[in-house]
C-alpha cells in the first residue's frame, strides 16, 4: 500500500471488478479513455488476473483509491489510477486516474493520489517520466496535472472524434526532479 493523509493506493482485490464494471461501462467517460464498447464482467476478471503480475511483465499498473478509515475496516474505494504503455527502457509511462464516486470529486483525493503516484513512480520504479493526454474540453484533469507539476508540451489537433466532432487533445508531462540519471 502507498499511503497518503487522506488516501491509500492499493493493488486491486478481487472485489475491485464490481466496481470496475461500474467505473469502465459509464458512458460519460468513455472519450477520455478511448473506449468503443461495454466491458464484460469476465473481461475485466481477466484484467484483474493480469493486473496482479509484475508491472515489468505487464507494461501496466492500476491501483485503487481508498479513503483512509477512521475504523480497523478497509475504507471505501472511490476510484482508480492507472500507469500505463510503461517503458522501463525509456523509464517513461502515461497516467490515467478517476475519481469514480462523483460526491468525492473537488475534495483533494485525485491531488493527493497523482502526488502518491508519482513519488512511487520516481522513487521505486526509478521513472525518468510521466506524460498524459488530456481532451482540451476537461479542464478540471488540466488543472489537476498542472497543480501536480505536469507541463502542457503540446497540443495534438482533432485527436480524438466523440459526439459527431473532431477534439484536440494536450500531451503533458512531468519529469523526474534532477538527481542521478
Amino acid at each position: 500500500m502507498i499511503r497518503g493523509t487522506s488516501v491509500i493506493l492499493r493493488a486491486l482485490e478481487p472485489h475491485d471488478v464490481n466496481l470496475m464494471m461500474i467505473y469502465e461501462n459509464d458512458t460519460e467517460v468513455w472519450p477520455e479513455s478511448g473506449t468503443l464498447s461495454p466491458y464484460s464482467r469476465y473481461t475485466l476478471e481477466q484484467f484483474y488476473q493480469s493486473a496482479t503480475h509484475d508491472i515489468f511483465i505487464t507494461r501496466q499498473l492500476r491501483l485503487a483509491i481508498e479513503l483512509i478509515s477512521e475504523t480497523p475496516q478497509p475504507g471505501r474505494t472511490i476510484g482508480f489510477i492507472d500507469l500505463f504503455e510503461f517503458d522501463p527502457l525509456h523509464r517513461k509511462a502515461g497516467v490515467g486516474i478517476l475519481i469514480g464516486d462523483i460526491a468525492e470529486r473537488k475534495k483533494g483525493f485525485a491531488y493527493e493520489s497523482l502526488m502518491l503516484l508519482t513519488r512511487y513512480s520516481f522513487d521505486v520504479l526509478n521513472m525518468h517520466q510521466l506524460y498524459c493526454h488530456i481532451e482540451n474540453s476537461n479542464q478540471a484533469s488540466l488543472r489537476l496535472f498542472s497543480k501536480a507539476g505536469f507541463n502542457a508540451c503540446g497540443v495534438m489537433r482533432d485527436w480524438i472524434v466523440y459526439n459527431e466532432s473532431w477534439h484536440d487533445v494536450t500531451m503533458m508531462q512531468l519529469f523526474r526532479p534532477s538527481k542521478l540519471i
